[in-house]
């Protein structure tokens, strides 16, 4: 056998239920609680995803959240409370590849028409479904052959949480306490008004350093998500942001305060000295970051190279190695091969026939063909990824620039290069990138099973039904968010930085729509940051964020710093206070977000402003330039209680 960590081989390995022992799994209500948890997960995700272009991992606060709830409701297994994180992560990470590429079609030409409930719902529900399918055949050599080679780290941590569940502890409390507290400052700042939710510091336009501006949206969410990433990937995110705000627009601004001609691509034919800061981060630097980003990507991409072939090579000869090795114990038991070949078919039946979808005969019949093609390499290269350095670090964007640019070029050479192959692309990589971002997380979940002693077969059965309850309000939450006030999709509180990056990749490509000078000229910044021995990636997509969404990230990040300080840890487990503590604040923030856009939109935001009583009394506003104090002083009160949270000792 092959020896693994600390001298381990395969056979010595125990998982924590044995194969013989059989007990409640594939329960009711262990399916229900699921479901529910996927739904709000999903929808948390959206709303996150479409303002900060980041997501969060949710297997390990649905885990912990699955035991506190079933406390409440009676005795519940190891493996029921495994099966409501499996189907509960389904949602998430299907609504990150979602939120990453369909909101493009709305920069598109012609895309709007497609940008509907039944479109998005299909995409979701074949690239979700595809990310299981093609996964399952990868299962016996990713995770049990190679169980002591392949860490799957978010994995491991989940079954270790599982495994303390059983031991008893308070976890939960800590992830209830972030979301009850986020959903109250979020409800006393954005609905009643009692203090600004976007402190702001701007230089004259005209000063030396002019259109230099610093805004901080004081999000409880926000917060959470850079206590989670830590203070590196906080600082990296917010380092392209102060590139973007406090160096590009002034220096844009100084240059051109003196042309009397527009200077394309400009944003809505203005002179740059009659431009505000944001359309001129809309007319140049938006572009300076899709080449910044598209570099980024494929540098990541090229980096992983060797691991993508090895991870073809490996995962084949497993395959080949495995035919006819139907082991009879309970933890070896997968769906059936030909239920995957069937399933796959299908759906790519489905996607070449469906009226509905953009395209038409043989464009639809390619479409499904490069769905599949592409689909399947990504997957066996995320899952195998994932295994290595866990899903936070998964290239999917990187994944999802190869997707487009390659059947792009494929179009070109066809000669579908018209306005009506945009949409066309886009569904391309928005299925692969579902599917390679469902598959990562599917990897991670089977690992968790794999150590407590799950069926894989029930597990990944589990995952599918996860992916169709949390598909049908995927859809319904970007309607929602992109019909709010906060909307529309690409507005400054929405900003949709990986969508926006694919609408402008496909563009490019198929209508030489792209000012490639600007484009140029960010793939060069990229370069620079990646020679610095930085990875480029985390930091380019910081430039098509605000400075207002990631300055508080950084803010959480600092804090994240702080209490390893204190506590003198140089990081933090995942099931540390702090991190239980932050994702019940994204969790909160997130939802309390879509609870606010809905209150807005209910008798056209009569009840909304009848509540909002800073604007009725003008609380803010009389405090004229002491506002900005207040709500610093706020979100200060905010970071203060996470610190203390964070630095108390919890029992596990």
């Amino acid at each position: 056998m092959k020896p693994g960590k600390g001298g381990q081989t395969m056979s010595d390995f125990k998982p924590f239920i044995p194969p013989e022992r059989t007990i409640a799994e594939f329960s009711l209500k262990a399916n229900v609680l699921g479901a529910i948890f996927g739904i709000i997960f999903g929808a948390s995700t959206v709303y996150l995803a479409l303002r900060a272009g980041l997501t969060v991992s949710a297997s390990i606060p649905i885990a912990v959240l699955a035991i506190a709830v079933f406390k409440k409701l009676g005795k519940s297994t190891i493996l029921e409370n495994n099966i409501v994180q499996t189907i509960g992560s389904a949602g998430e990470s299907v609504a990150a590849g979602v939120v990453f590429t369909i909101p493009a079609l709305t920069f598109l030409t012609g895309g709007d028409q497609y940008f509907q409930y039944f479109h998005i719902f299909t995409v979701a529900l074949v690239g979700g479904i595809l990310g299981v399918l093609f996964m399952i055949p990868l299962r016996r050599s990713l995770i049990v052959k190679e169980h002591h080679v392949l860490p799957y780290p978010e994995g491991t941590a989940c079954a270790e949480v599982l495994v303390a569940g059983e031991k008893g502890g308070n976890l939960a409390k800590l992830v209830f306490s972030g979301l009850w507290v986020s959903i109250g400052y979020k409800f006393l700042m954005s609905i009643f008004g009692l203090w600004k939710d976007a402190p702001s510091f701007a230089t004259s336009k005209l000063s030396q350093y002019p259109n230099a501006s610093i805004t901080s949206e004081i999000t409880p969410e926000y917060l959470g998500v850079g206590y989670i990433i830590g203070p590196l990937g906080a600082a990296r995110i917010v380092a392209a942001s102060v590139l973007s705000c406090l160096v590009l627009i002034p220096l844009i601004t100084v240059f051109g305060d003196g042309l009397q001609q527009v200077l394309l691509p400009s944003w809505q034919g203005l002179l740059i000295k009659d431009m505000t800061p944001m359309e001129i981060y809309k007319g140049y630097v938006r572009y300076i970051g899709a080449g910044a980003v598209a570099a980024g990507g494929l540098f990541t991409l090229i980096r992983t190279i060797p691991t993508i072939i090895s991870a073809f090579r490996d995962s084949f000869r497993d395959l080949r190695k495995g035919r006819g090795e139907g082991g009879m114990l309970r933890t070896e038991r997968d769906i059936p091969m030909n239920y995957v070949v069937i399933g796959a078919i299908a759906l790519a039946l489905i996607m070449s026939l469906l009226p509905q979808l953009p395209g038409t005969f043989p464009s639809t019949l390619i479409m499904s063909v490069l769905i599949v093609v592409f689909g399947f390499f990504f997957v066996t290269v995320s899952s195998r990824i994932v295994g290595i350095i866990g899903s936070s670090s998964n290239p999917i964007s990187g994944m999802t620039i190869a997707t487009l640019m390659a059947t792009c070029l494929i179009f070109v050479m066809l000669g579908w290069t018209g306005e009506s192959h945009q949409a066309t692309a886009l569904i391309v990589g928005a299925v692969v990138c579902i599917a390679a971002a469902n598959a990562g997380a599917t990897s991670q979940d089977l690992k968790t099973g794999y150590i407590v002693g799950a069926t894989p077969y029930k597990q990944q059965i589990g995952l599918i039904i996860g992916v169709l309850a949390s598909v049908a309000v995927i859809g319904l939450t970007l309607f929602l968010l992109h019909t709010s006030p906060l909307g529309p999709i690409g507005s400054e509180k929405l900003a949709a930085p990986q969508a926006t990056l694919m609408a402008t990749i496909i563009k490019g490509l198929l209508a030489q729509e792209l000012p490639w000078g600007l484009v140029i000229a960010g793939m060069m910044i990229a370069a620079v940051i990646e020679l610095c021995g930085v990875r480029s990636l985390p930091v380019a997509v910081g430039v098509y964020l605000p400075i207002s969404t990631t300055f508080p990230i950084f803010i959480g990040g600092m804090m994240a710093a702080l209490v390893n300080f204190i506590s003198k840890k140089k990081e933090e487990s995942e099931i540390s206070p702090g991190m239980l503590y932050s994702t019940g604040l994204v969790a909160g923030g997130s939802l309390a977000g879509i609870a606010i856009a809905v209150l807005a939109g209910v008798g056209e935001g009569k009840f909304a402003t009848l509540l909002n009583f800073g604007e009725r009394y003008n609380l803010v506003g009389g405090l004229g330039p002491y506002a900005d104090v207040v709500s610093v002083a706020a979100f200060a009160l905010l970071c203060a209680i996470l610190v203390k949270t964070a630095i108390k000792k919890t029992r596990v």
